[in-house]
């Protein structure tokens, strides 16, 4: 994986905006598109700040996993939801890195849950899913559901899938760059 140590919040746009055209682990849609289509219906829905932050960061490691665009096609599973998280921490709150951690598990998760959801999935993420553990265990969706931040991955899971539509129109990345830094950056004293 990529060296990210250290990053700023400000590198994170940075790097989003360098290789957000990439495209989207086989879907119609880049890696921007995907991730302002995320955070926009977050926050359509009226979902906390952090909440929008986590739908728009919510697939940033696969930007920094340095294994290709095709990863998932070649068999191999780039952990985005880990990289992304542990990038996310130094920079954001656990309420914007908890979610991005478990959007993977609330996948697997819904796929256990919601037999009509393992159904819409779209070819690409049903082969992720197959690398990423597959479908969980009763014991496993026990233990996802009782952990912090399981209910806000499995609704950022639901944006995550509906956020592939190559014709959807959004804000634009400076848009959330402005409400993210807004929310979280504290700006320095004047004085004292």
């Amino acid at each position: 994986m990529s060296d990210f140590a250290p990053l700023t919040l400000d590198e994170l746009f940075r790097r989003m905006r360098a290789h957000g055209d990439a495209e989207y682990q086989g879907e119609a849609v880049s890696q921007m598109q995907h991730a302002l289509q995320t955070a926009h219906q977050a926050e359509r829905e009226g979902a906390s700040p952090a909440l929008v932050a986590a739908a728009l960061f919510h697939d940033v490691g696969h930007l920094f996993a340095g294994l290709g665009e095709d990863a998932a096609q070649r068999g191999i599973d780039d952990v985005h939801e880990d990289l992304g998280a542990a990038m996310l921490r130094a920079v954001l709150p656990p309420e914007v890195a908890g979610p991005v951690r478990l959007h993977v598990e609330a996948k697997r998760c819904l796929c256990a849950t919601d037999p009509a959801y393992f159904a819409e999935l779209s070819d690409a993420s049903r082969l992720s899913l197959e690398l990423q553990g597959g479908v969980m265990s009763p014991d496993e969706v026990e233990a996802f559901l009782a952990a912090p931040f399981a209910a806000e991955a499995l609704q950022l899971r639901r944006w995550d899938d509906q956020a592939k539509d190559p014709k959807a129109v959004t804000p634009d990345l400076a848009h959330y760059q402005r409400l993210i830094t807004t929310a979280f950056v504290v700006p320095p004293s004047k004085g004292k």
